[in-house]
């Protein structure tokens, strides 16, 4: 691997623990609600378009993914969406604020292998207070030397978080379920990106692998970080 690694950042949401499930059964409530005005298919690329313009204002999680459904429950009716289905909408985002966290397989080995040996550092994007609470309420925070919940994750955010929390990112390694936000920007950072599929990723998330790199690594399953390491 070059440089002896030092510092490993894991992504959070669909690497350590579930996430986009519920993202996935809350949009078939949603088109469920909608179902009188539009097909399943239009109303989902209505929404992806409104997530997609929401960023830049609302940032990434649920809070924006809730005002996104709104604003296109009030589009796709040509503003007469009823009352009680906005507040069915609501009802479904506070839903997924109060879900309980549940790990994925091979979490608490893998980190407790890991951890007296490298630094460690969760580099997750998402509603701070979400973050916070699935954290907490994970038991991991113990084995993380640092959290780090960004805006977004760019290879200049990589830059200054394995600056700050080790030896740079040439010395480090990011792994993380989004080919966008974990693996790709932390390769042009000059770090080493690990990827590992999840059932279901988030269209805005998608990104040709980087398949021509020696820092892309793709495994299976968590547990399998240790055939990368020497």
């Amino acid at each position: 691997m070059g440089n002896p690694l030092t510092t490993i950042g894991f992504d959070a949401d669909d690497t350590l623990w579930h996430n986009e499930r519920f993202f996935a059964l809350t949009q078939v409530k949603f088109a469920e609600l909608l179902a009188d005005y539009t097909d399943r298919d239009s109303l989902m690329d209505r929404l992806l378009e409104a997530e997609r313009r929401n960023i830049p204002h609302y940032g990434f999680g649920i809070k924006g993914f809730t005002l996104s459904m709104i604003e296109t429950a009030i589009e796709i009716t040509q503003g007469r969406v009823p009352a009680d289905v906005i507040s069915q909408i609501l009802a479904a985002g506070r839903d997924m604020l109060a879900h309980p966290v549940e790990l994925l397989p091979d979490v608490c080995e893998t980190l407790e292998a890991l951890q007296d040996t490298y630094t460690l550092v969760l580099v997750t994007k998402g509603d701070l207070l979400d973050q916070e609470r699935k954290l907490a309420e994970s038991g991991l925070r113990g084995m993380f030397s640092a959290i780090e919940i960004v805006s977004d994750k760019t290879p200049q955010t990589y830059q200054r978080i394995f600056d700050s929390h080790g030896d740079g990112p040439a010395r480090g390694m990011m792994i993380g379920n989004s080919m966008k936000s974990d693996v790709v920007p932390m390769i042009h950072a000059g770090g080493h990106g690990v990827y590992i599929p999840y059932g279901i990723t988030w269209a805005l998330e998608h990104a040709p692998a980087p398949s021509d790199s020696p820092r892309f690594h793709q495994i299976a399953r968590l547990s399998e970080v240790a055939k990368l390491l020497p």
